[in-house]
């Protein structure tokens, strides 16, 4: 087993890693909001969710997160009314991905902040250690 700070250390690591991928999912996300399919029959876009789930660590004996899975989110389209788009329907329907940007955001914001705790943790770790250093040096 080993220390204890260094094993935090670790575990704030795997929240950085899932949360920076989570940021790249909400980008995507946020990049694809307003394109449409290349025609009438074509589906847009479709929304990405990630799940995490606990991952046991053996060799540290301590927890950390991991990404489960990407999936689509299945809500559906948004349809607005176009009809000279190139990808309108024979009743002028256009089909946009499923992405609301206001959710998008405050997800966005969310591990934003997570990313930032984790990071701290990290530091925190890193500084604790250094000081023990010191504390054993002297």
């Amino acid at each position: 087993m080993s220390d204890p700070l260094v094993a935090a250390g670790r575990v704030a690591t795997t929240g950085l890693a899932a949360q920076s991928t989570r940021l790249r999912i909400i980008a995507e996300n946020m990049a694809n909001a307003n394109s449409t399919g290349d025609t009438a029959a074509a589906n847009p876009y479709q929304r990405k969710t990630v799940s995490f789930e606990a991952a046991l660590n053996p060799y540290e004996d301590a927890q950390g997160v991991e990404i489960a899975r990407i999936s689509t989110d299945k809500s559906p389209y948004i349809v607005k009314y176009e009809p000279g788009h190139p990808a309108a329907d024979a009743n002028g329907y256009v089909k946009y991905p499923n992405v609301n940007a206001i959710v998008e955001m405050a997800d966005m914001r969310e591990a934003n902040r997570s990313y930032e705790a984790n990071l701290q943790v990290i530091r925190q770790a890193r500084d604790l250690v250094s000081q023990t250093i010191d504390l054993l040096r002297g």
